[in-house]
């Protein structure tokens, strides 16, 4: 007699992810969780420059396009198949995109995610690798990367959900980024250089 016995990856099933996300919200309002392929994450808080970078896009993109809300803390249902659950630093969609979605909100009218790195060890695997992946799994059609480590910006655009973003422009602080279709929105990022830790 063969038994098959099938392994997961996961570290544990998205339901008890999002139940200890909850109790680690309720109890540790610096502290929050992620769940991306399989594997937990944990988001700390913030420094200021982190913050000053998320009010500086927010007004950047918000003059261009008035239509829209620079989202923070919306945590997302992501990947191909939404077995993930992320916290960007920010989402970009239509205000009023996630009134009444609750804790992980559906990612399709999400126009951009913003990840701003933060000084821990997990962000290259996390910023640069994992979530890309994960937003265009999702089919976000834009992901930002402010990367205050290497002082470049990124987009990443033309989503494929087995490959992940199929386009990638990088400047470093000092340049002109295209954040394109959708957005259409051209940021200059001179400023930026002042916000590295």
């Amino acid at each position: 007699m063969v038994v098959e016995v099938r392994q997961s990856s996961a570290q544990m099933s998205v339901e008890e992810f999002e139940a200890l996300a909850e109790f680690t919200a309720r109890e540790i309002e610096t502290v929050g969780l992620e769940f991306i392929g399989g594997r937990l994450g944990v988001r700390k808080a913030r420094n200021g420059n982190h913050g000053t970078v998320a009010a500086w896009l927010a007004r950047r993109c918000l003059r261009d396009r008035p239509d829209l809300g620079l989202h923070p803390n919306v945590g997302l249902r992501v990947a191909e198949h939404g077995e993930g659950r992320a916290l960007p630093d920010g989402v970009l969609a239509p205000t009023g995109s996630f009134a009444g979605q609750g804790a992980w909100a559906d990612p399709g009218s999400a126009l951009m995610t913003v990840e701003i790195t933060s000084c821990d060890s997990d962000t290259h695997h996390r910023d640069r690798e994992e979530k890309p992946q994960a937003y265009a799994g999702a089919g976000i059609p834009l992901y930002l990367l402010v990367d205050r480590h290497t002082r470049w910006t990124a987009v990443h655009s033309e989503p494929d959900p087995a490959l992940g973003y199929r386009d990638v422009h990088m400047v470093r602080f000092g340049g002109t980024i295209t954040l394109p279709e959708p957005l259409g929105i051209e940021l200059d990022t001179e400023e930026l250089k002042q916000y590295v830790d």
